[in-house]
């Protein structure tokens, strides 16, 4: 991997192997591929498994067994930021405005801003600060 660039998954293997036996983890992040490298989807029929000693807990979309309360609180994040974007001048100037929004922007214009995605599915990208210049 070239210097700089960020890890495929956030728990590599080496990680997870440096575990105490026993522990456990809940990869909330199994739909969009996982952040540990040890992940495999698994169902609520058999929702977990072990591997190097720690049991992984690996169900996509998690929130939808609780709905009703996952769109509560997704309406709780999201109406403050679609009237920040409203006030601010729209979605160009909030993404410009708020570093943290910015880091969750994967596409720009029609553009790959994700290194990591781009890199996993060897795919181009752009840097999202550089189109953010132009646009």
């Amino acid at each position: 991997m070239p210097v700089g660039m960020p890890p495929a998954f956030y728990i590599t293997e080496d990680m997870v192997k440096k575990m105490k036996q026993g522990s456990v983890i809940i990869d909330l992040n199994v739909s969009q591929g996982g952040c540990f490298e040890t992940t495999r989807p698994t169902d609520l029929n058999n929702p977990t498994y072990i591997e190097h000693g720690v049991i992984h807990f690996c169900v996509p979309n998690v929130p939808a067994l609780v709905a009703r309360t996952a769109s509560i609180a997704l309406s709780n994040i999201l109406i403050p930021i679609i009237i920040a974007i409203g006030e601010i001048g729209g979605i160009d100037h909030y993404i410009k405005s708020s570093k943290g929004f910015r880091k969750g922007v994967y596409i720009y214009n029609g553009m790959l801003t994700n290194s990591t995605l781009a890199d996993k599915f060897n795919l181009p990208y752009k840097d999202l600060d550089l189109l953010l210049a132009v646009y």
